[in-house]
């Protein structure tokens, strides 16, 4: 192997910055301790201490600085070599794969002279060309951490830049002043002076020593600071600047504030003058940037942009009734009662700069009486000099909840006829009233007509004496509370709550619902599906027994579909809507809803033998039915009362509805069967409180029930088993209230507390669940219960995965197309992903998936 030189295919600026590189870490490794030493006595020098010390300790601090750096450059100079062109491309070569540098520097060892041998080699020496010829500059090494193990040089670099911030080139100058025979120069007049900003500029304060130049622009508000050395009087200030002005003021100090434009004079040996400008504070400015809008909760969303010239501090919403655009109609047609404006602080930027920046101001203001009424508001903008800035106000509806539910809107809309003035108290009554005539017709819950009674009992009542304002606010918040049961829904069941999400995405499509309104029912669609599909698939656990049996006797009947074919439709029916062909997504809908409805999951054949976590969760489940039956006869009592000449046909309905478990002993006796409505009255008059009685004892015999059913409850110890009892244990306690109330004849609290007991029977089963659930994972219970789980398939076609979710093992992408297909769905995301229309939540979504994959 031969070092000769030869021609070498490495790029010049390559080598020439690798070379440079090396030069840098050579002069930082030897002398980074001169450099150190003289960034700080420089930085000392700028910032003047040596004109805080005595002479002598300048003098003996410059000879150690003059040592120390004589030293240090002696040192450094010993241990630099200058880097060579070897060095450079040896360093170059080991960055290389295969050292190329060295393989052409390389002669052919054996083989000279055969020719396959010295064509291989030539092959070779081109390919290693190929590879130096690209070669790429090596960064330099600049770290010094061995050599400076407490970062001396960082220290001396701090003090430097502070110098370079803080102090000044004029003040170095002065150490001339200190050399010998120079005292009698320094015994002359000198001054100094400073402009000080107002903080909140955040501009830095000047040295007046150096400023040169006759014209000064300055904030309104700098405070000007001036001291006066030597002899008192050898130095005069003559200044208008001030809010007074001053002439031949010889003070030592003097502090000025800057109000007016105006001159700036130091009379005397070194004196200056300058012409100040003031620069103004200008107000801060605020506009709209866009429209009001309701989100899907309901909260309003606004969007403003402010500025100002040093930052916005804060600023406010004044919201005011424009009651010249509001149609005086209905329950509008009385005057307003008088309510005060309302304020809401404005968003500020929590990091940034507040020069300029745009926000979102987001209240929810459903429950106020002015939601959806026409208002203005308007924008102000408060900066740290207490300048305030005002947009032009925006008339617009205010943004609130919008309810689709009929029966919630047409509670909602009384409920604002009240809040717009007490003296509505007399129609909202009426309206009511005549709302509720035939609750069969539009309550679906008992629970629901009874508040509404209750509530509207309870206005009557405060009308009849003058409703004042507190009682206002309090039928104002029952109504929004009843309106908010009707329009949600407080069922547990799966099934009735995907009707719901069904039912509310229709109304909403009928009444011209926003885009950012129908993806929010959208998304409660997709949960109530997958709410319902969980429990199906529930239920297909439990089935243990002739599983094979089943699925052979009712192929053809149970359906069976992917969770993609659910999307899909599901898909179709939002694209539609955002197309707005209401009607085909209408169509689309109730396909979907019968797909739903006819889906159901098959069911053992076999009558094996029940856990006891089964027949404890059976056990409640009839306690809960039987409460319910109990709840629905007291619900039949209370309402003869209120409407005592209702037709025996009404009665049967109710009864048929509500099941033949809610049948008390006070309607089965003989003046139960073909009676009229007078004589059965009288009959239970004569009873005394005899039918309330027997209801009470049934609920006693319920609360015994359950305390029995307490004793032997599994999971014990665990968190959902704990949750459990004590859900339990209210139920038992409301339970106990509604006993009580039926003794006392109260039917409305009776029914209140069996509404509660049932509530927390329900979370009590709930958890109860959960902890039978956790139990079921736990390892070692058998391989029967993982057969079962093999075996049984969710509606979706899937098998049970692990730890009770919904899911599968299967490959979902098989065959020698994986790749292709992988593609596709990456491209397809990327196209979705550019489309501007789609909601902004479903942009969110495609833009994490292309950050991950």
């Amino acid at each position: 192997m031969s070092n000769r030189s030869t021609y070498l295919p490495v790029p010049r600026w390559s080598l020439g910055l690798t070379r440079f590189g090396m030069l840098s870490e050579r002069v930082l490794r030897c002398f980074w301790p001169l450099i150190s030493i003289l960034l700080t006595v420089c930085a000392l020098l700028m910032l003047g201490i040596h004109d805080l010390v005595p002479v002598e300790m300048v003098w003996a601090s410059g000879a150690a600085a003059v040592a120390g750096s004589l030293v240090a450059l002696v040192w450094g100079a010993r241990r630099f070599h200058w880097p060579t062109r070897g060095e450079a491309l040896a360093r170059l070569d080991q960055t290389l794969p295969g050292r190329p540098i060295q393989a052409l520097l390389d002669d052919q060892a054996i083989g000279e002279r055969d020719a396959a041998s010295v064509a291989l080699w030539q092959a070779h020496q081109d390919r290693m060309a190929a590879r130096a010829a690209a070669a790429a500059p090596v960064q330099p090494d600049l770290r010094l951490a061995s050599r400076d193990p407490y970062a001396l040089r960082y220290a001396a670099l701090l003090v430097f830049c502070v110098a370079v911030l803080f102090g000044s080139v004029w003040r170095a100058g002065s150490i001339t002043d200190m050399a010998p025979g120079a005292a009698t120069a320094a015994q002359g007049p000198t001054w100094e002076g400073w402009v000080e900003p107002p903080r909140y500029t955040g501009l830095p304060t000047l040295y007046l020593n150096d400023i040169s130049d006759p014209q000064m622009s300055v904030p309104e508000g700098s405070r000007i600071v001036l001291r006066f050395y030597g002899e008192v009087g050898a130095l005069q200030l003559s200044e208008t600047i001030s809010e007074t002005g001053a002439e031949a003021i010889t003070e030592p100090e003097q502090t000025l504030i800057v109000t007016r434009d105006g001159t700036l004079n130091i009379n005397g040996d070194g004196g200056r003058a300058w012409t100040v400008s003031v620069v103004s504070d200008t107000a801060p400015q605020i506009a709209v940037a866009g429209v009001a809008e309701a989100q899907a909760a309901g909260q309003m969303s606004l969007p403003f942009t402010a500025s100002d010239d040093y930052g916005v501090v804060s600023g406010t919403a004044e919201i005011a009734l424009d009651l010249p655009s509001i149609d005086r109609r209905h329950g509008l047609v009385s005057d307003p009662d008088p309510r005060e404006t309302v304020s809401v602080d404005l968003p500020m930027p929590i990091t940034g700069d507040r020069d300029i920046f745009t926000e979102d101001l987001i209240e929810d203001f459903s429950q106020h009486p002015w939601a959806n009424l026409p208002v203005t508001i308007t924008l102000t903008a408060r900066d740290a000099a207490d300048q305030e800035g005002t947009a032009e106000p925006l008339q617009t509806n205010l943004p609130a909840r919008r309810f689709f539910q009929p029966l919630a809107a047409a509670i909602i809309e009384q409920r604002r006829d009240l809040l717009w003035a007490r003296s509505n108290g007399a129609r909202v009554a009426q309206m009511l009233r005549a709302v509720s005539h035939r609750p069969e017709d539009v309550f679906r819950s008992q629970t629901a007509y009874l508040r509404l009674r209750v509530t509207l009992r309870r206005l009557e009542t405060f009308n009849e004496f003058g409703l004042k304002p507190e009682q206002q606010d309090e039928i104002a918040q029952a109504l929004w509370d009843l309106a908010i049961i009707l329009e949600e829904g407080t069922l547990s069941d799966a099934l009735e709550r995907l009707r719901r999400a069904q039912e509310r995405l229709s109304e909403a499509m009928k009444n011209g619902a926003s885009d950012q309104e129908i993806a929010e029912l959208m998304q409660e669609l997709r949960e109530a599906t997958d709410d319902y599909l969980r429990q199906l698939q529930r239920q297909a656990q439990q089935d243990n027994e002739n599983s094979d049996e089943r699925q052979q006797g009712q192929d053809g009947e149970s359906m069976q579909m992917t969770q993609d074919d659910l999307q899909r439709m599901m898909d179709r029916i939002q694209e539609l809507m955002e197309q707005g062909r209401m009607a085909e997504a209408q169509q689309a809908l109730q396909e979907l809803q019968e797909m739903m409805e006819n889906m159901r999951v098959t069911q053992g054949q076999g009558q094996g033998q029940q856990s006891e976590g089964q027949q404890a969760m059976e056990g409640l489940a009839e306690t809960l039915r039987n409460q319910q039956g109990l709840s629905d006869q007291a619900f039949r009592d209370l309402q003869e009362q209120f409407n005592p000449n209702a037709n025996r046909g009404e009665s049967q309905e109710n009864e048929g509805r509500s099941g033949g478990a809610g049948r008390g002993q006070s309607h089965e006796g003989q003046g139960g069967q073909g009676q009229g409505d007078g004589q059965r009255r009288g009959e239970s008059e004569e009873q005394g409180d005899g039918g309330q009685g027997s209801l009470a004892d049934r609920q006693q015999a319920l609360r015994d029930e359950l305390r029995r059913q307490q004793q032997g409850l599994p999971g014990e110890g665990t968190p959902e088993g704990d949750e459990a009892r004590d859900a339990l244990d209210r139920a038992g306690r409301a339970m106990e209230g509604a006993e009580e109330a039926l003794r006392q004849n109260d039917m409305a609290d009776a029914i209140d507390r069996q509404s509660e007991a049932m509530e927390a029977l329900r979370e009590g089963m709930r958890a109860l669940g959960e902890a039978l659930a956790q139990q079921q994972q736990q390892p070692g219970q058998g391989t029967q219960e993982g057969d079962m789980r093999a075996q049984n398939r969710d509606p979706l076609g899937r098998n049970p995965g692990s730890q009770g979710s919904i899911g599968t093992d299967e490959q979902l992408l098989q065959g020698e197309d994986v790749y292709r297909r992988a593609r596709e769905l990456l491209d397809e995301i990327r196209r979705r992903s550019g489309e501007g229309e789609r909601p902004q939540i479903e942009l969110d979504y495609l833009r994490r998936l292309l950050d991950r994959f």
